[in-house]
């Protein structure tokens, strides 16, 4: 395995035990991916538990195919919506998907966007320097049509922009960064937003 993939996948170990431990990717849910270069990103092999991963259980793949390059590896139905993300924009480098309750919940009662105002948090994401901003998160509804999925948040972007990621109907959330670590704390901040939309329903 060469040292960058080895790197990427690493880093990607660790984010899964650290979701794991928030409860935030149950069962075999999720996938991650992160970049190798402009023509390959590393991915999460279909039907691994995400608290348990090791470096084996990564492949590369094609960003421009969606295609496996490592012979007997599968990789996640969902790939599409990994490297629709890197073709699209050059500056991504990792893509995570968790399933935490929050986001499956908050999925299901959203309908078109979910708003998050008024949060000190939102910070976290660039370019957003202030409580006042608002963040909108697109809730797409789930299809088990992959490439008709991956095409509606492709509209989505192309109409209103990137967001900083975006919910799938009684799945979860997407979110992504320039690096491993940016990804893993925009997760972070994501799920942290989401649990607090969830508790403001509740009141």
């Amino acid at each position: 395995m060469e040292t960058l993939q080895l790197e990427r996948a690493q880093a990607l170990v660790e984010a899964g035990r650290f979701f794991f431990s928030r409860g935030w990717v149950p069962a075999t849910s999720s996938n991650f991916s992160a970049r190798l270069d402009e023509a390959r990103c590393l991915l999460t092999v279909s039907g691994r538990h995400k608290g348990r991963l090791t470096t084996d259980d990564f492949l590369r793949v094609a960003i421009e195919s969606g295609f496996s390059l490592d012979a007997g590896k599968r990789p996640s139905a969902e790939t599409l919506l990994h490297t629709q993300l890197y073709a699209r924009e050059p500056a991504i480098g990792c893509v995570l998907h968790t399933h935490s309750m929050p986001a499956t919940v908050l999925s299901r009662l959203t309908c078109g966007a979910l708003e998050l105002e008024g949060y000190e948090l939102a910070k976290a994401f660039p370019g957003v320097d202030s409580h006042e901003a608002t963040l909108t998160v697109p809730v797409f509804a789930n299809d088990q049509d992959i490439p008709r999925l991956a095409a509606a948040v492709d509209a989505w972007i192309d109409a209103h922009g990137l967001p900083v990621g975006y919910l799938i109907e009684g799945h979860g959330l997407y979110t992504w960064g320039a690096t491993v670590e940016d990804a893993v704390r925009h997760v972070e901040a994501l799920e942290f937003l989401l649990e607090c939309e969830l508790w403001l329903r509740k009141c």
